[in-house]
């Protein structure tokens, strides 16, 4: 794992909330090595949103934005259902 990975790896699991934690660390760990370079900066992108809104659109609670609404964001839905 790179450096970046790593950065992305320690954010996804250190976001504030237990949940958002458990699941966007969760995926980072088990998916990040495979994830193209685009797919890693969609990934890192939607870091930068609230864990609330993160949480309610992969539930299904909320819509997902355009500009999340991608191959990383389905991959987060597939893991939650996962787990």
């Amino acid at each position: 794992m790179d450096v970046q990975q790593k950065r992305i790896l320690f954010r996804a699991n250190h976001r504030g909330t237990r949940e958002a934690d458990r699941l966007l660390g969760g995926f980072a760990k088990a998916r990040l090595p495979t994830l193209s370079v685009e797919q890693v900066a969609k990934f890192e992108a939607l870091l930068e949103e609230n864990d609330v809104d993160i949480l309610l659109w992969i539930q299904g609670l909320r819509p997902i934005p355009n500009d999340h609404n991608h191959e990383v964001m389905a991959q987060l839905i597939e893991f939650k259902n996962a787990i």
